[in-house]
């Protein structure tokens, strides 16, 4: 008989499994979880050799798991970018700017983020665009905006990226010269121009990888997927994992088409390329395909009109990045090849797009590839039974849609009663959809996962800072919510037979929190803490007393 290396006992286990959902103790043997019981049960396994935990009715429960980040920005951000204020105003941001500036070369790039999408009133100015020109001394800036869709770029950036006015997507001022507000894809050559000065090394970008998913084990996360991912972090993952030093499960998802980014390699190059960077921790298992953009530059795709302006006039609802044709035939194209998708759509228009190429495709006998709505913020009431029927899985980010700069923004672009009427998380369940949780961090400050698990039992801002409740009748339970974060995510995801409940077998992922949050009111369920998190058995960060 093989002796357990670990076991715990004397906690409150919750498993995620239905089957069995709560326990007292789990045995560990070779990163593997061999048993999940009580703690006689499990304490009569030790031998000698084993290690011997008592945990003094502490809470224990999976790893986190996170459907949509982009860990390898984040921690590229973190580690060599400026950090504006949260929520700063215009004045804040050049202050921030000027700071940053103190010292720097007189030609030096200054990239950073984000400004908050509800300012975007006050940046899109010849006066704003003045002041950040000032700010900066004249260098060249690129800075971010929340949804990490749009940037703003100071005059020397544009004119080092050849952008002028009447490009698409360039805001124009009241005399017809450009703000530096860039919209979608137009931002792009500003990120190529910096790039081509700038481009990160590829310890950098081992670095920013690495930064990444240490920060992702302070919030407990064990497994992520990566919403959009470059050649560079494809093998920053694949050196990190073959060095021992990959501290999760990552599931990669390759740009079919690329509106934010800039990214050098995208398409068939990066698609079909993909299989020489799997490790045993990375699957690049998934395309990554943008079929709109955000609402509140009016680039989601709607059924329904946005509210008129001059720019659009009365009847404007937003287009698809592709076509019908061209959308399912690129999930065509890679199902034959095994590959999953995961597709970015925002108005409910681009998600009806989604589920009628998917149901060609499930008649065409593609049934084991997985699809992934991404955000899917807005859905028509006919197509939520749809995503159990198709077997579509709602990748969602409470992060961004609980009350919120965000949220303001689609307000203001949106009639009320329609703008309000944002993730329709309750429904999707009880039509037995998968919802997946996903923070899109950093497009969120943090990819805390408490944070999304508040918002959704209880529609409210996590933070309190924007009062109210957006669509409470969609609420859904604390069960549910946990679930959303870890076995439903993993499903999506396919790695449910790795991760994301405790049951023997299973990559021993697990976290110690410093509550349990089934004991406190739900409203404080952003206070939970992870103090420990461990992965495949090992301990990977554990909080300071």
């Amino acid at each position: 008989m093989t002796h357990p290396d670990l076991i715990l006992t004397g906690a409150r286990v919750y498993t995620a499994d239905p089957a069995r959902p709560w326990a007292e103790a789990i045995a560990v043997t070779g990163g593997r979880i061999t048993a999940v019981g009580t703690d006689a049960e499990v304490a009569e396994l030790a031998g000698p050799r084993t290690e011997r935990r008592a945990l003094d009715g502490a809470f224990l429960m999976p790893g986190l798991v996170d459907v949509h980040n982009h860990h390898a920005i984040a921690g590229q951000e973190d580690l060599f970018e400026l950090r504006l204020p949260l929520g700063a105003h215009l004045d804040g941001i050049a202050d921030a700017v000027r700071a940053y500036a103190d010292g720097l070369p007189a030609d030096a790039w200054i990239v950073g983020g984000p400004w908050a999408s509800d300012r975007l009133g006050e940046i899109d100015t010849a006066e704003g665009l003045a002041l950040l020109d000032a700010a900066a001394g004249g260098r060249p800036v690129m800075l971010s905006d929340d949804s990490h869709h749009n940037r703003w770029a100071s005059s020397r950036a544009m004119e080092l990226a050849g952008i002028v006015a009447g490009d698409d997507g360039v805001s124009l001022d009241a005399a017809g010269g450009p703000t530096g507000v860039l919209i979608e894809a137009a931002g792009i050559p500003v990120a190529q121009a910096h790039r081509a000065v700038g481009a990160l090394t590829a310890e950098q970008d081992r670095a920013a990888s690495r930064r990444g998913v240490a920060m992702l084990s302070e919030y407990g996360i064990t497994a992520f997927q990566d919403a959009g991912v470059s050649t560079q972090t494809l093998e920053a993952l694949r050196a990190l994992d073959t060095d021992g030093e990959l501290d999760a499960w990552v599931v990669t998802s390759m740009l079919v088409n690329d509106e934010i980014f800039g990214h050098d390699v995208i398409g068939e190059a990066l698609v079909f390329g993909g299989e020489r960077f799997r490790t045993e921790h990375h699957r690049p298992d998934f395309v990554k395909i943008f079929l709109d953009g955000v609402p509140p530059t009016r680039t989601g795709a709607f059924l329904e009109p946005y509210l008129p302006d001059e720019l659009h006039g009365d009847h404007f609802r937003g287009d698809t990045l592709l076509d019908p044709a061209e959308l399912t035939d690129w999930l065509r194209r890679v199902a034959e090849v095994g590959i999953s998708a995961k597709i970015h759509c925002t108005g409910d228009a681009s998600v009806h797009a989604v589920l009628n190429a998917v149901e060609t495709l499930r008649g065409e006998g593609f049934t084991e590839t997985r699809y992934q709505v991404a955000h899917g913020q807005f859905v028509h009431p006919d197509d939520i039974p749809r995503f159990a029927a198709l077997g579509v899985s709602a990748d969602i980010s409470p992060f961004i849609w609980v009350p919120g700069p965000i949220v303001e923004a689609i307000r203001e672009v949106l009639p009320r009663d329609r703008a309000d009427r944002m993730q329709p998380n309750r429904s999707l369940i009880d039509a037995g959809a998968i919802v997946a949780g996903g923070s899109d961090w950093p497009v969120s400050a943090s990819p805390n996962a408490w944070e999304g698990i508040h918002g959704l039992v209880t529609r409210e801002d996590p933070s309190g800072e924007y009062p109210g409740t957006l669509w409470p009748e969609e609420a859904i339970t604390l069960d549910e919510a946990i679930a959303v974060f870890t076995i439903n995510a993993a499903e999506a995801m396919g790695l449910a037979e790795e991760t994301g409940s405790l049951e023997v077998g299973k990559s021993a992922d697990f976290v110690l929190l410093d509550r349990d949050p089934f004991a406190h009111p739900a409203n404080e369920l952003v206070r939970t803490r992870v103090d420990e998190t461990w992965f495949a058995g090992r301990r990977v960060f554990a909080r300071e007393a």
